[in-house]
C-alpha cells in the first residue's frame, strides 16, 4: 500500500513545482493537510488566491466521507488520548480499507498506529520527492495519473473479497454510485455514501424484522 504512494506522491510535488509554489510547500502540505485527492485540489485553490472560505467548503465536501468511515473504523483498539487524536487525524481511504479489513480483525492499537504513520511518511516522503525531481520525470513516462484508480480498484476487490458471499452489499453500493451519479453529478461521493448508509439501514431493519424459526 505505501508502494502505491509513491507515485501518487511524486505526481503531486510535480503538480505542485508546476503551479509556481516552493518544493517544500508539497512536503509540507502533505504531512499537514494529509487530505489525498483533495490536496490536488488545493493546489490549483491556493495558486489561483481563492479564499480561505471556499476552500473550507471544499474541504468539506471532499472529505466528507470520512465521516462514514468513522463509522465502523477500529479506534477503540488505540489506547490514549494521543494515540486516538493521532489516529482520526490520519485515518485516511488506504488506512481504513486495510483496518476494517478480514485480516484485520485481530490486529492491536499499535498496529494501527504504525500503519497510519508509515502511509503517512509513505506520502509525505514521496511528495518532497516529487517535487523535488519532478522536473527531471521525462514527458514519456505516462500512468501516473492512472495510480489512484487503480489503487481504489485494488481496495474494492480487497473488500468484496472479505464480504464473502453477500451478495447484496456490493450491488447495493453500485447502484448508489449509478444514482449519485445521474441525480447528484456535481456531489457523487457525498450522494453515494447517503445513499448507501440508507439502503443499508433500510436493509438492517428489513432483515431483523423477519421471524426467526428453529
Amino acid at each position: 500500500m505505501g508502494l502505491g504512494f509513491l507515485p501518487l506522491g511524486l505526481a503531486y510535488g510535480a503538480l505542485v513545482t508546476e503551479s509556481g509554489l516552493d518544493w517544500w510547500w508539497a512536503g509540507l502540505s502533505a504531512a499537514v493537510v494529509f487530505g489525498g485527492s483533495f490536496e490536488f485540489l488545493l493546489v490549483g485553490m491556493v495558486a489561483a488566491s481563492v479564499p480561505l472560505t471556499a476552500i473550507a467548503v471544499s474541504a468539506l465536501l471532499v472529505n466528507v466521507r470520512h465521516v462514514f468511515y468513522a463509522l465502523s473504523f477500529p479506534l477503540h483498539r488505540v489506547r490514549g488520548r494521543l494515540g486516538k487524536a493521532y489516529s482520526t487525524y490520519a485515518m485516511c481511504d488506504e488506512a481504513y480499507a486495510l483496518a476494517t479489513g478480514e485480516q484485520a480483525r485481530t490486529w492491536s492499537g499499535r498496529r494501527l498506529l504504525w500503519l497510519q504513520l508509515l502511509l503517512h511518511l509513505y506520502w509525505a516522503g514521496s511528495s518532497t520527492a516529487g517535487a523535488l525531481l519532478g522536473s527531471l520525470i521525462p514527458d514519456s513516462v505516462t500512468g501516473l495519473d492512472f495510480a489512484l484508480t487503480a489503487l481504489f480498484t485494488v481496495l474494492a476487490l480487497d473488500a468484496v473479497r472479505d464480504l464473502r458471499g453477500d451478495v447484496p452489499t456490493p450491488v447495493l453500493a453500485a447502484l448508489s454510485a449509478l444514482a449519485a451519479h445521474l441525480l447528484f453529478p456535481g456531489q457523487l461521493l457525498l450522494a453515494a455514501f447517503t445513499l448507501l448508509t440508507a439502503a443499508l439501514l433500510a436493509r438492517h431493519l428489513t432483515t431483523s424484522r423477519k421471524p426467526r424459526h428453529a
